[in-house]
């Protein structure tokens, strides 16, 4: 299908998986389970994130978020939403390896409930923790660039900084921020949160992070199944764009076409139409 993917070799690889797709999707705020896997098959996404609180762990005999996940051919990478201590984050992350079999973990520890900022010293504690246990801890954090150097010496396989407040679609509102951390950490950054359109996702991407991962802005888009496809092509155009690299900002104008050979008029001729006496 002409929509399809074009695979370029350009491969993403987080600890023991390697990516073609280089947009990840949440799991939340779908109108159905059916709806979310149509999205999902358009963004042709290889991996998905699923809330731990959202698992159905006590009634495993109704089938839920997991059940749908579980048809496709993805990563389900479970997320410790809601945690707001280091204890809750990592029991959190222990239950949701024993039901899912993965020892993937997207790490969440908020320390303010009004903006869900994340706690960035807990979470680097829970990650050395859980990096111990046997974990891939993918953790959420700030914008900021000491926080994801401790991420990445406490053992994260990748860091996620926020490009704005969860859920808002405010776009990428520190990318002088995302672009320090991609340009001091080693691991694989990836653009987590306040994505809104595929233009945001476009230039997280121009900025050279490894991914993005976006949920409320396709899950709540009109036509959700249009949104993943349109974010699938942002993700490949900024991408593309990036490995392409930019022309130089120049602060005045340069012209686009070689200016030697062009007519030379006199400066007081105020009418160019008329023939010269």
């Amino acid at each position: 299908m002409a929509d399809k993917l074009v695979q370029t070799g350009d491969e993403l690889t987080i600890a023991d998986r390697t990516f073609k797709s280089r947009l990840f999707l949440g799991s939340s705020k779908y109108p159905s389970f059916d709806v979310m896997v149509q999205a999902i098959e358009a963004a042709e996404t290889e991996l998905v994130t699923v809330a731990v609180r959202y698992m159905n762990l006590e009634e495993p005999e109704h089938e839920g978020v997991l059940d749908y996940l579980r048809r496709l051919d993805c990563q389900i990478l479970p997320n410790t939403a809601g945690a707001t201590t280091v204890k809750q984050a990592v029991r959190m992350a222990h239950l949701a390896r024993e039901a899912t079999g993965t020892h993937w973990i997207k790490l969440e520890v908020i320390g303010d409930e009004r903006t869900l900022w994340p706690d960035t010293a807990m979470t680097v504690e829970a990650t050395k923790i859980l990096v111990q246990d046997g974990f891939v801890v993918l953790p959420y954090t700030s914008p900021d660039l000491v926080a994801a150097i401790r991420l990445e010496e406490a053992g994260a396989a990748a860091v996620m900084p926020l490009a704005a407040p969860i859920g808002t679609g405010q776009g990428l509102l520190d990318w002088v921020g995302i672009r320090r951390i991609v340009e001091r950490v080693t691991v694989p950054v990836v653009v987590d949160a306040g994505i809104g359109v595929p233009s945001d996702a476009c230039r997280a991407m121009e900025l050279g992070v490894a991914a993005v991962l976006v949920n409320t802005a396709i899950a709540q888009a009109q036509d959700p199944v249009a949104m993943a496809r349109a974010m699938k092509h942002g993700v490949i155009a900024g991408r593309d764009a990036y490995r392409a690299g930019r022309m130089p900002v120049r602060y005045e104008a340069s012209p686009s076409s070689p200016v030697a050979g062009v007519i030379q008029e006199r400066a007081e001729h105020a009418a160019p139409w008329r023939a010269a006496p």
